[in-house]
């Protein structure tokens, strides 16, 4: 009974406000929700970039000739394969293929981390092969063992070897945070969880428009890039100006510092825009963005694997909309014993469901990221977000400070660590 300290009503609140709705996933593998749109609508354009073209059948056709050749390369479900590539057509084949291998795929952006940080991605995540452009092969750092392979390279015609079915608990992503030496391995349900249920899914349709305007190595990124390709609609990718690509865009997903560059007025058939962060997005930009098109405030606390809590903003109401777990989440105020507190009192943050993610690499030794979900029970797992926040009467979270006493927007460093088994 972990909730017997509390009154019959914070009891009932905690449930309410910090439960997301229970909703079935239809497809929990990323990839193979995309393959469903190359079956249905092989000639409906994928992706574009500098004026080229990519449709569903082509991206599955090439991913799934480059997916057979990492296979006989000796990748298999369970390992991280390196993505160092720049924005491009051929970025979206690898990141396909790796998954259509059973591997999780490692994003960072070829032409700006530098050789330092790539050697540190290569160590910590494990990676025994990378992807990138051929231009670009000399700038990666590999070890000895290590097979590197040009994206650009036509993949040799071979016999065809079997390909393994990963497991939705099964890594879709590493993702490092900029300049920190951590990551977090963010699974197909977490993923799928997230995209393929509403609000997450942010309505995105075939015919819809979405700007890929973000760095590849960020978890906004896999929510452009995957969002948009596993509903069937166009990713924009961005050139030299993000302003032209957000121009001809339906959908934005950004952070505050992205979107606050860009100008609403140039963007006429904008229809959402989603701001992903861990504190949210200024009040002055959130009015601004919310008069030309449905507003999503989307919160992002540094230990879940993906967005936990959001809402949709309603200029008409004179106030912030209140964010709520999404679909199969929770999200709970614990103080140090991690015992539930009640509404209005100011805690640690953890979140529980379908967003805790396979685990954390690198980093320094931190005791304690991961503990048994006693709320769910059924051996789930719930992750420290390392925020501080609170419960407000109306059923919002509130985020008041870090838990390790830096500011709201610094990251503390994470063990190597996994949820308990």
């Amino acid at each position: 009974m972990p909730l017997r300290h509390l009154t019959p009503r914070d009891q009932h609140l905690f449930w309410q406000y910090g439960r997301g709705a229970g909703t079935p996933v239809h497809e929990p593998l990323v990839h193979r929700a995309v393959e469903r749109h190359a079956i249905v609508h092989p000639h409906a354009v994928a992706a574009e970039h500098h004026g080229a073209t990519l449709t569903y059948g082509e991206l599955d056709r090439y991913a799934g000739a480059l997916a057979a050749h990492l296979v006989r390369e000796g990748v298999r479900p369970g390992d991280h394969v390196g993505l160092f590539a720049r924005r491009s057509i051929p970025m979206l084949v690898g990141l396909l293929a790796v998954l259509k291998a059973g591997a999780a795929y490692v994003p960072q952006d070829v032409g700006r981390a530098s050789p330092e940080r790539l050697r540190h991605v290569v160590r910590t995540a494990g990676t025994r092969v990378v992807l990138t452009h051929r231009e670009q092969a000399p700038r990666v750092p590999l070890p000895d063992g290590h097979r590197l392979i040009a994206l650009d390279d036509p993949v040799p015609h071979q016999r065809a070897s079997p390909i393994l079915l990963p497991h939705p608990d099964d890594g879709c992503h590493v993702l490092f945070a900029d300049d920190r030496p951590e990551a977090v391995k963010v699974t197909h349900r977490n993923v799928t969880n997230l995209l393929l249920t509403e609000p997450g899914g942010l309505g995105i349709r075939p015919g819809d428009r979405v700007a890929q305007l973000l760095d590849i190595a960020s978890g906004p990124a896999a929510w452009e890039i995957l969002g948009c390709l596993t509903r069937g609609a166009t990713l924009v990718l961005c050139g030299a100006d993000p302003a032209a690509a957000a121009a001809t865009a339906t959908v934005l997903i950004a952070t505050p510092d992205v979107l606050s560059g860009l100008d609403p007025a140039g963007c006429p058939g904008l229809r959402t825009v989603a701001v992903a962060a861990e504190s949210g997005p200024s009040p002055r930009l959130v009015e601004r963005w919310s008069r030309q098109a449905a507003f999503f405030d989307c919160r992002s606390p540094a230990g879940a694997a993906v967005v936990s809590v959001m809402a949709r903003h309603d200029p008409a109401a004179g106030h912030r909309a209140v964010c709520r777990p999404v679909p199969n989440t929770t999200v709970y105020v614990l103080d140090a014993d991690r015992r539930a507190l009640p509404v209005g009192e100011t805690g640690e943050v953890w979140a529980g469901g379908d967003c805790v993610p396979a685990g954390h690499l690198g980093g320094a030794a931190t005791a304690g990221r991961y503990a048994p979900d006693p709320f769910l029970g059924a051996g789930r797992a719930m992750v420290r977000t390392g925020a501080l926040g609170r419960w407000t009467p109306d059923g919002g979270l509130e985020h008041v400070d870090r838990a390790d006493g830096g500011p709201a927007t610094s990251r503390p460093a994470y063990a190597h660590t996994a949820p308990p088994a």
